[in-house]
Formats: C-alpha cells, sequence, structure tokens
C-alpha cells in the first residue's frame, strides 16, 4: 500500500495544544470492529465500555526531560576554550550499552551538519544566557554541568554521544532537560516546561523512567478512572516500552512494505505474563492501551509462537510494524484504547491494521466533523 492511502484533512485548530483542564475529561469516540458503527461518548464511560474479566495493559514507561540544549566548542579536548560557537537541539532517545561502562546515549541533533565525531558539548542549567547577546565569553566563565563528546555520526541527524561522568546523570537532566513535547505542540521550545506540561505529559502510573515521548492513550486515566475499573472487574496490568528514535523520524519512503521502524526496548514483568496466560485460559479479552502497549504485546505474542515457548517475563526490544496486509493477524490484542494521529503515520496504519483503514478512516472523518482534539493532548478512540 501507498503512505498517502493514510492521508485525512485536518484542520490546524484541531490539534490540541493543552490538556484538558481536567484529566479524564476527554471525549472518547466509540468505533466497532465488525460494523464500523462509531458513537460519541466520554473517556469516563470506559468502565461501563468494558466487560467483567477483560484484561487492560498499560505502558507505565515514564518520559524523560530528553530535549536539551548545548554549546559546542569545535574540535578540541580542553573543556575550556574556545569560546562558544551557538547552541544545539538535542532529543536522547536511548541509552547505549557499553561493555566499559561509558555513559553513551543515542540522539537526534539540530543541526546536525555542525556536531561531527570529536566535537565536545557542554551543557548548562539555563540554555538562555548562551544562545544571543554574548557569544565572547568563555565556557570558563559560566561553568558546564555536563559535557559530552560526539563519537559518531549516523544518518537523518542521529549522532551517539558519550558523556562525562557526573555523580548522578538522571538527576542533571532532570535539572537541565525538557520534556519532548512533539513539535505541533507550540511552546518556547529554550524556555522550562510549564508546570501543566511536566504533570499533564506523564501518565499518572509511570514508573519506569526511559521514553522520549509519552504513551499518550494514558494520559487519559485518573486514579479514580483505574478505581472504578477494578470495581467493575476488569484487569489491570503493565508493560514497560520505552518510545525511542522511531516516534520523531518522518516516513521517506513511499510505501508501506519499505517502512523500517527503529527497535525500541521493553520489559514484560512476571505478573503481566501470568495475568496474560490467564485471560487466553479463561477466553477473556485483552484490551491494549496505546499503540506502544499493542506493539509490545504482538511482538511478544509472535516471538512465543515462533519459539514455541509460553509467554514469560523477559525482556526485549521490538521493531514490528503493524499495517493493513502488514502483520494485521492480531494474536493478542482485542481491543485499543488510543489517542488520534497524525496522518500518513505508522500509528495511524497501526489502527488501520486493527479496524480495517476504510472504517478507520471513516471514523476518522466524523471526528473531524464533530470536532474531535487530536494527537498528544486530545480525545481518544476505544476500538473493540
Amino acid at each position: 500500500m501507498l503512505v498517502s492511502d493514510f492521508d485525512f484533512d485536518l484542520p490546524e485548530n484541531l490539534i490540541a495544544q493543552h490538556p484538558p483542564v481536567v484529566r479524564g475529561s476527554s471525549r472518547m469516540l466509540t468505533l466497532s470492529r465488525t460494523s464500523g458503527a462509531y458513537a460519541d461518548k466520554h473517556f469516563t464511560d470506559l468502565p461501563s465500555l468494558l466487560q467483567p474479566g477483560d484484561l487492560l495493559i498499560l505502558n507505565d514507561s515514564r518520559v524523560l526531560p530528553a530535549r536539551l540544549f548545548a554549546t559546542r566548542a569545535g574540535l578540541t579536548t580542553q573543556q575550556n576554550s574556545p569560546a562558544p560557537t551557538g547552541y544545539i537541539e538535542l532529543l536522547l532517545t536511548h541509552p547505549i550499552a557499553n561493555p566499559d561502562g561509558h555513559n553513551d546515549w543515542s540522539a537526534l541533533v539540530k543541526p546536525a551538519k555542525k556536531v561531527q565525531p570529536g566535537e565536545i558539548l557542554f551543557f548548562y542549567p539555563d540554555p538562555t544566557p548562551n544562545l544571543s547577546s554574548r557569544p565572547e565569553r568563555s565556557v570558563a566563565e559560566r561553568p558546564a554541568v555536563l559535557s559530552a563528546t560526539v563519537i559518531s555520526a549516523g544518518d537523518h541527524g542521529e549522532r551517539t554521544l558519550r558523556f562525562s561522568p557526573v555523580p548522578d546523570f538522571h538527576a542533571t537532566i532532570d535539572r537541565i532537560g525538557h520534556l519532548p513535547l512533539p513539535p505541533y505542540i507550540h511552546r518556547d521550545k529554550t524556555a522550562p516546561n510549564t508546570p501543566e506540561d511536566r504533570e499533564r505529559y506523564q501518565t499518572v502510573y509511570s514508573r519506569e523512567r526511559g521514553s522520549a515521548a509519552a504513551p499518550t492513550a494514558g494520559l487519559h486515566f485518573t486514579p479514580e478512572i483505574l478505581q472504578a475499573l477494578e470495581q467493575r472487574g476488569v484487569h489491570i496490568a503493565y508493560v514497560t516500552l520505552h518510545v525511542g528514535l522511531g516516534t520523531f523520524q518522518p516516513i521517506r519512503v513511499d510505501r508501506t512494505e519499505d517502512i523500517r521502524l527503529h527497535a525500541e526496548p521493553y520489559t514484560l514483568p512476571a505478573a503481566t505474563a501470568a495475568a496474560i496466560n490467564q485471560a487466553r485460559a479463561q477466553n477473556c479479552r485483552i484490551i491494549a492501551v496505546g499503540t506502544t502497549t499493542t506493539r509490545t504485546l504482538e511482538h511478544i505474542a509472535r516471538e512465543s509462537e515462533r519459539t514455541q515457548t509460553p509467554i514469560a517475563a523477559h525482556s526485549g526490544s521490538t521493531s514490528l510494524f503493524l499495517s493493513p496486509g502488514l502483520n494485521d493477524d492480531f494474536k493478542l490484542v482485542q481491543g485499543l484504547l488510543t489517542n488520534f494521529h497524525l496522518p500518513q503515520s505508522t500509528l495511524l496504519m497501526l489502527v488501520s491494521a486493527f479496524a480495517g483503514r476504510e472504517t478507520t478512516l471513516a471514523a476518522y472523518v466524523h471526528a473531524v466533523a464533530a470536532r474531535y482534539r487530536f494527537f498528544s493532548y486530545g480525545d481518544c478512540m476505544l476500538i473493540q
């Protein structure tokens, strides 16, 4: 199929710039996989729309403040010279295992042409003084809190960085980093995150630090709604998939069969593996919250079939791509809660693989006409 087969018209004013005032108050479009019928609901209706015995699985990954701003000092091994030469924007996408214990990370860098192997980047608590007024200031006048050496360069702005040792790397990143809000959410990217974004761009159940973007279908949940689901008899379990580079890289091919996703790490806990096996044994439905959870579960199911082994606790990585005609035989997931996605995106393709392309796009046309809010801070769909 063509990537352009997943296009639709979306007015810019339907792209949500802020979360709803009250978490959990979003609208929710319900969609039947079998009939294609849809109905306008609210997210608070979710407990009444699921069945006792359903297993609801959520992604508990927590977003890193992974957007950083640095100055560069050219090809040098001297941390205090020469003077900074402008600023570089970086997005940390995932750590890289290193047998020597170095703190290496993969990152997307802009402008990439200026950042080549051998360069040293310097990071400050507030990048603003280094961006405009006094480029002649030496780095020594205002010591960096962190530095990194570029050790390799890849395509499309990808770089591998080796960070200097610091007592607590994550505490330092928390201090100087910014939550990587998507570019369609318009903020001053060099300004500190607003209190609203710091709170609302994380799920209430996030635990495992590591994502470069939020698993946005989970942003609607509140402790009260989770409690109502349990009172309904819905079982709740968690996987961890850390959202990485694939979320940020645009599609550069014309046909879906040529799309290749970057691998992203996941963990299946023992309790969740047991819950999945029990749900299958009792013929109960498995409902995935979000496309990240869906990809994780479907990858796990395929690996279980391939190796002819039971589903059990483990960690791994997945680059599974789900699209109509490509891995569209869903083996575990029988229901999907998801936000509304970008035109021609791999996330829309996944939803189309689950519900059918024509059915999905017809629901999207209705969502536009009914003025649902789109993308990360927007409304959601329940497909079952």
